[in-house]
Formats: C-alpha cells, sequence, structure tokens
C-alpha cells in the first residue's frame, strides 16, 4: 500500500512537473512574439468567456461543451464500428496462417494511406459530411486493432492450445475460454492505439466537413479572422480530452493484463 501511495505520487509529481514546463514555454514563446501567440493567462481568460454557455445549442451559435459532445459523439460511432469489425477480423487471421498470408498485402497497401484521403470517398458513397467524418474514423480505426488482435492470437502458446483439444473445448468454448482471455491485453493495446487515432482524424475531418464539432471551431476560428486565444483553448481541449481516453484504456489494458 505504502510502495503504491508513493508510486501514485511520484506521477502525480511527474504530470505536474510536465505541465510547469509546458506552460514556461509557451510563456516564453508568447512574450517573444509580444503576445501574437497570447499567453497562458490571457488564454485563461478566454477560456473562462468560452465556458460560460458551454451546451448552448442554438441554430446560429452552439456552445463548446456542444461541440465537443458533436466531435466525442463521432469519434464513438466511428470507434465504436471500427473495433467490430476489426476484432473479429483479428481473431480469423490470427489464427489462420492462409487468410494472414492472403490478407497481408491488402493490410500493408490500406494502412498507410492518409486518414484525409478517405474523406473525399466517404463523402462520395454517403452524400453527407458528418457520415464521410465517421466513414474515415471506421476506416482508421481498423488497422492498430486488428494487427494487435492478430498479433496475440498468433502468440498463444502451444500448451494453451493443448489443454484446449485434452478438454475436447469446442471451437466456441476455445474462443472464449483461451483465445479471447489470452489476446485481451494485445485487444487493449490496439483500442487503445485506435481511440488516439480516431480522436486525432476527427479534428480534421470536421475542418472538412463543416457543421458543429471542435475541429469546425478551430476552422472558424484561424480562418475568418478569429481569435487565436480561442484556438489554444480549443487546443487545450482537444489534448486534454485525448489525455483522459489514453487514460481510461491504460487502465483498461492494466486490468485484463492483471486477470488475462
Amino acid at each position: 500500500m505504502k510502495n503504491k501511495l508513493i508510486q501514485t505520487l511520484l506521477s502525480v509529481g511527474y504530470f505536474l512537473a510536465g505541465m510547469l514546463i509546458l506552460i514556461g514555454i509557451w510563456a516564453i514563446i508568447s512574450k517573444i512574439t509580444k503576445n501574437e501567440v497570447p499567453s497562458p493567462t490571457m488564454t485563461l481568460e478566454v477560456f473562462k468567456e468560452v465556458i460560460k454557455q458551454p451546451f448552448q445549442n442554438d441554430a446560429d451559435v452552439k456552445g463548446i461543451g456542444t461541440k465537443l459532445l458533436s466531435s466525442l459523439g463521432r469519434v464513438g460511432i466511428g470507434f465504436t464500428i471500427g473495433s467490430l469489425l476489426a476484432i473479429p477480423l483479428g481473431l480469423m487471421l490470427g489464427s489462420s496462417k492462409i487468410m494472414m498470408n492472403i490478407c497481408n498485402p491488402i493490410i500493408q497497401i490500406l494502412r498507410p494511406v492518409s486518414p484525409l484521403a478517405w474523406f473525399p470517398l466517404g463523402l462520395a458513397i454517403f452524400k453527407d459530411s458528418p457520415q464521410a467524418s465517421i466513414f474515415m474514423i471506421i476506416i482508421c480505426c481498423l488497422w492498430p486493432t486488428l494487427i494487435n488482435t492478430a498479433f496475440g492470437v498468433s502468440t498463444i502458446p502451444q500448451d494453451h492450445k493443448n489443454v484446449g483439444k485434452a478438454f475436447g473445448f469446442s471451437t466456441f468454448k476455445y474462443v472464449t475460454k483461451i483465445m479471447i482471455p489470452y489476446s485481451l491485453p494485445h485487444i487493449f493495446t490496439g483500442l487503445k492505439l485506435s481511440v488516439g487515432i480516431a480522436w486525432m482524424v476527427i479534428v480534421a475531418g470536421e475542418m472538412l466537413s463543416g457543421g458543429s464539432g471542435l475541429g469546425n471551431f478551430v476552422w472558424e476560428e484561424g480562418f475568418n479572422g478569429g481569435s487565436v486565444a480561442k484556438i489554444l483553448v480549443a487546443i487545450v481541449i482537444i489534448g486534454v480530452v485525448g489525455l483522459l481516453l489514453d487514460k481510461a484504456f491504460s487502465a483498461l489494458q492494466k486490468k485484463v493484463s492483471f486477470t488475462a
């Protein structure tokens, strides 16, 4: 218990030290640019203004909270669909060398394609910008989860497989009792990478698609003569949400690693 407390305090200390360094660099850049880049203090004042009505949802004006929820909603839909496709495919590819050899060239061709390249294709298919953004997220979420799941399945020790044979496990029982439990840490590694990519991609997608969302907020402020401080506020919010998503999946990953 004492060691765990010390480790927690050290983690908090490291985090605070990192934040202080970041704020210090930010303040120096602001001073060098003569406040062309607003200082942390100036940005904090703008942040207070931005969050006064965070969930305002009028036809013409939407609060920052409403935009955040809109972005999170698209990420949630795309990430969920992508994961539901990637995990079964990864289980199949990891358990069959023949299927892996057939599908691997396809994966290696499609995986390096820039996320933004999928947006026009999604727009051509769905004729709808928000749906095109979700399509882009689905494609980008596939690869990390699929590859990590397949790797986890392919590394199941022979002893584990022999146990299944010795007890006469059916295919379903083998998958649920051996394959998935052993692969869970790898699956969650893929999910963690995928949700991080999805959160990065949605901002770029919303810049292209317009509508509501944090990406559109950044675009409007940056290219319509808006406030640089508001752009920094959006960047901070995007970063904090990304950090929280990463921490959440890291906690889940540790849990399944312990129980797997």
